[in-house]
């Protein structure tokens, strides 16, 4: 081969690698321009959705001095007394826990749906509530253990109820359970007594009249209105099972990303338990209905 077809040659072969080596720049481009956007995409969207919290840190909440904790007017977790102060289960956790954190406690009033955005929005550094512990809810809050337990119980009619010895007595097509319409009581009693006669109400006031006049042999409702209504007519309604059929733990929720103020509120839970002011203030307000002498107008 002569020396100027060995450099045509050559030079026809650094040709073929340039534009190979082109052609694989373009294609690393092209493959890198469409795997950034699908590698970038669900992060972005992700920060997107996130809703960054305003809440303050514990140790700003230390250093201010107040601790602000969300409350719902709800009887008997708050509510107002005859001189329209705040009062309640939720009301004496929340001065207790700004006691022993030697803050001073700012109790403020939502409505059910603001709770939480609340919370997220920075207007408040608690919640106390008697919130129950959900996965949705904890897509948004930190949840502490909980604090204390509601759910779902049975208050049966004594006297249509004398014969009966377990709760699967009451599993008969003889027997006729209440419920409030709508209320996941209604399903409770379909899965645990499916024989029974379910009997829908409008309302609990209806439905507690009902059991009280005999019309019905046991009513499933949330914790404490069984209980009360054993407490206000000892004669004729009795709750016989001491623990709710379908427990609901309730516990504090803090903004998300604050993982201390989490253990300083088990801590509490913890050292207010041992020391039973946690279950002795759960009693006053639920089981008795001693507070009420507090709340009434003389």
């Amino acid at each position: 081969m002569s020396h100027r077809k060995f450099r045509d040659c050559i030079g026809n072969a650094a040709n073929d690698i340039h534009r190979g080596r082109r052609l694989l720049g373009e294609m690393r481009g092209l493959a890198v321009g469409r795997l950034i956007p699908s590698l970038l995409a669900p992060l972005l969207l992700s920060l997107a959705l996130q809703t960054p919290s305003q809440a303050r840190p514990l140790q700003q909440v230390l250093n201010e001095g107040s601790l602000r904790v969300g409350v719902v007017l709800s009887e008997p977790w708050a509510l107002r007394d005859a001189d329209g102060q705040l009062a309640g289960f939720e009301i004496d956790v929340a001065n207790k826990l700004a006691e022993d954190m030697e803050l001073e406690a700012d109790i403020r009033v939502y409505e059910w749906d603001r709770l939480i955005l609340a919370l997220e929005a920075g207007e408040i550094d608690v919640i106390a509530a008697g919130l129950a512990i959900t996965p949705d809810r904890a897509l948004h809050v930190n949840f502490s253990e909980p604090y204390a337990v509601g759910g779902i119980a049975l208050a049966t009619n004594l006297e249509n109820t004398r014969t009966v010895q377990e709760l699967q007595d009451l599993n008969t097509d003889t027997r006729r359970i209440g419920a409030v319409e709508g209320s996941v009581a209604t399903a409770l009693a379909d899965r645990i007594l499916p024989l029974a006669e379910l009997v829908v109400f409008e309302n609990v006031q209806s439905a507690g009249s009902a059991l009280v006049a005999g019309e019905i042999d046991g009513f499933l409702e949330e914790e404490p209105v069984p209980t009360y209504l054993a407490l206000q007519n000892p004669a004729m309604v009795d709750v016989p099972i001491a623990r709710p059929l379908l427990e609901t733990p309730t516990a504090f929720a803090v903004a998300r990303g604050d993982p201390d103020f989490v253990f300083l509120l088990n801590a509490w839970i913890a050292a207010r338990n041992a020391d039973t002011w946690l279950p002795t203030t759960s009693n006053y307000w639920f089981k008795t209905l001693a507070w009420r002498d507090r709340v009434e107008s003389p």
